[in-house]
This record gives structure tokens, sequence and C-alpha cells, in this order.
């Protein structure tokens, strides 16, 4: 088991995720009149605040065309932890296709994973619009979907959920020390890790059989009918267009069908 090399990039793909949510927040600027002076699309990049506001507070000539300008956003992982909430059996597996193999996967395992967004301002208002504009979307939960595996073409809704808001005041010191506002918000992202996916031994189900009884008793009850059906053609694979074949046969023998040695006994 461990030693097997894998990687689904899942991790990976819930940052992207995440972050791609708030890549297209703007602010504007109104004069008197309201009349637009100027709008600003948000940047947001991966990376620790603190990051930013020790940049910020490491460059003196404020009018400088390399400084580091607000208002930005920045996000990170902060924790990843079990969800024993959202468990299922550890020895399920379900078949999945990879367009011309079957692939035997097991059920994947849930994981949450915590996020700090971070929107660093100059003027509160900017902050309120940046807040407003991401609020309405959590209520407290914005589902994603996101393709987890590309192998099997596996995609779960993934929901982000909105914990709570704090904001902070970085302003201290003389006039010469730039303000930075900012309003952090905590999520939780409820995803799914997968393991290695192995090929299936088992193949295709291709026939399907089912028993009628007229009688609940298991000790009295024998069979009446039998219910077949198998795909048309019975080559079929999981992403051809086929139809299905349909068989009934009515008994009157009282034989019973045996799963294991596949006969009427």
């Amino acid at each position: 088991m461990l030693g097997t090399y894998y990687y689904h990039e899942i991790l990976r793909r819930t940052v992207i995720a995440f972050g791609t949510l708030f890549n297209d927040i703007h602010i504007r600027h109104t004069g008197k009149n309201g009349e637009n002076l100027s709008e600003i699309k948000v940047p947001v990049s991966y990376g620790p605040r603190q990051k930013f506001l020790a940049r910020i507070q490491q460059q003196p000539e404020l009018n400088k065309a390399t400084t580091l300008s607000l208002p930005r956003m920045s996000f990170e992982m902060t924790n990843i932890q079990y969800d024993p909430t959202r468990k299922s059996g550890i020895t399920q597996t379900f078949k999945a296709s990879d367009g011309t193999n079957m692939k035997k996967v097991f059920m994947p395992v849930p994981y949450n994973i915590g996020f700090e967004l971070n929107a660093m301002v100059k003027l509160n208002d900017d902050g309120l619009q940046i807040i407003e504009q991401i609020l309405p979307f959590f209520q407290p939960a914005f589902t994603l979907t996101v393709d987890l595996v590309d192998s099997i073409g596996e995609k779960r809704d993934i929901p982000m959920v909105l914990d709570g808001i704090s904001f902070q005041d970085d302003y201290e010191g003389d006039y010469a020390t730039r303000r930075a506002l900012t309003y952090t918000l905590n999520f939780t992202v409820k995803t799914y890790l997968f393991g290695p996916i192995a090929e299936s031994t088992e193949g295709l189900i291709k026939k399907v059989q089912t028993d009628f009884y007229m009688n609940t008793d298991k000790a009295a009850a024998t069979r009446e009918m039998r219910y077949t059906v198998t795909p048309d053609p019975i080559t079929a694979g999981p992403d051809d267009n086929f139809g299905f074949d349909e068989t009934w046969e009515v008994f009157g023998d009282g034989k019973e069908y045996s799963p294991t040695r596949k006969i009427d006994i």
C-alpha cells in the first residue's frame, strides 16, 4: 500500500479552485456627483498576509513605481483535517472507466481544508466593496464542482464554507507609515482525497438476473419468474452506444439458483 507512487493533484486543484473564486473582484472610486473616477481589478495571489504587510512596511519611498500597491488580496491553506462525519466504508469500491479500461477505485476519504483569505486595503470603503461582493454567495457555503481525478473523470461538488470574518487595522506610527486595513475571511473546504487507482479484475457487469417469489417465507417460497437483462451487443463497452435484451422466464420446478455454482439446483 504505502510506497506505491500516485499523485492526483487533488490538493493543488482544490487550492486553484478556491483562488479562482476571487480573481474577478473590482472596486470603484466615484466623484462627488457619482461619476466613475476609476475602477480597479483587485489582484489575488497565494501567500501569507504577513509577507505582503512586511513588504509594504519595508518600502519607505511610497511614490516609487515598484511599491506594492493596495488594494490586493492574498490567500493561503492553513490546515488539513479528517472529517469523520462524511466517512464511508473503507473497503467499499466502485468502478470507473478511463475511456479504454475499467478501473477499481476505493471510496474517497473526506478531508476538510482550512483557507484564509485576506483583503488588504488603504481605504475602509475599498474593503467594504470587496467584502460585499463576496458575502452574498456564502450562506454559509458556496458549492463548486471540481475535477478531482482526470484519469477516471471523477468530478465532485465541493462545499466551501465561510466560517467567520475579522478585521484588523495595522496603522501605527507616524505619517510616513503606510496604513493597511485587513479583512480576514476563514473558510473550510470539504474535499475528498483518492488513493491509488487499480485496474479492475472483475470487468464490466454484462448480465443482471432477478428471481421473483410469490411468498415472503424463504423456507416455503419457490421461484415463480426470472427477469434477465444483457447489453446489446454483449461486447459493448461503457462508452459505446448500446441497447438491452430483456428476457422473462416462468418456472414451476421448485428449483433455486445458486450464485456460487451459477446453476439451478
